[in-house]
């Protein structure tokens, strides 16, 4: 890596030393100096990570939140209290007559272990939208700094023609003197 050229950038782009830069803007810096892409798929590349107890959480957090699991939940719950409510009652004794207590107990115990696997679901979507944010600020950073070295590298060509406009337009007005003074000297 080319120190001259990372402190060239952080002088000029930053007005400071790079030791003083944060992590990210470091990070910066240096793909700008290499000519380097920076940007990548941060949730791909978290994904890679994760360890099966993760990716079951996730996928248990995401049929918990389903209509399907709704629509599943919905119809044990109406077939549980309609076989001890009403086919059962009638034929013999239910297995768990009303108020249902060995429902309501499966129904603790559903939300006793699905709480805590949401929550680690929503922990790991947290850190990957934290890591997405980190991702977002620092190709956002290298394109502002990229387009103002684009706006730097224009105004220098703006300069340099408005210089070649000028001496043009005196060698042109250089001529014009010439001319008038050699149409002076024929009359």
């Amino acid at each position: 890596m080319d120190k001259k050229k990372i402190s060239a950038i952080t002088d000029k782009l930053f007005h400071t030393k790079y030791e003083q830069l944060g992590e990210h803007e470091k990070k910066v810096v240096r793909f700008l100096a290499e000519s380097n892409h920076i940007s990548r798929n941060v949730a791909h590349d978290y994904s890679q990570q994760l360890t099966f107890g993760q990716r079951m959480a996730d996928k248990v957090a995401s049929f918990g939140g389903s209509w399907t699991f709704i629509a599943i939940f919905a119809f044990i719950l109406v077939a549980w209290i309609g076989l001890n409510s009403f086919v059962l009652f009638q034929a013999a004794k239910p297995f768990d007559p009303y108020p249902y207590i060995l429902l309501n107990l499966f129904l603790s115990m559903l939300a006793a272990v699905q709480a805590p696997i949401i929550l680690m679901s929503q922990n790991r979507q947290a850190a990957t939208d934290r890591l997405s944010a980190e991702h977002d600020y620092e190709v956002n950073l290298k394109a502002e700094l990229e387009i103002s070295v684009l706006h730097e590298k224009v105004d220098q060509l703006r300069e340099k023609q408005w210089l070649e406009l000028i001496a043009m337009q005196q060698d042109q007005l250089q001529l014009l003197s010439q001319v008038i003074a050699e149409l002076k000297n024929n009359k």
